[in-house]
């Protein structure tokens, strides 16, 4: 069953592959750049998210 799990992630992970390289190669230089400032940014908000939720609950477990 593990060997089905790994075949299964190995798949994914090379149509992940296959998917940049060919966004890569279908888009222009600009447009990349658009795209990937738009993904810093909602990356960036996810993580500011993420950190003040972390703090809040640290705070809550602490000082309970």
């Amino acid at each position: 069953m593990a060997k089905v799990g790994n075949t299964i992630a190995t798949l994914l992970v090379g149509a992940a592959v296959g998917v940049a390289v060919g966004y890569l190669l279908a888009t222009d230089k600009e447009k990349r750049q658009e795209d990937l400032e738009k993904l810093k940014k909602g990356l960036g908000g996810l993580k500011d998210k993420f950190s003040k939720k972390s703090a809040d609950l640290e705070e809550e477990i602490y000082h309970s």
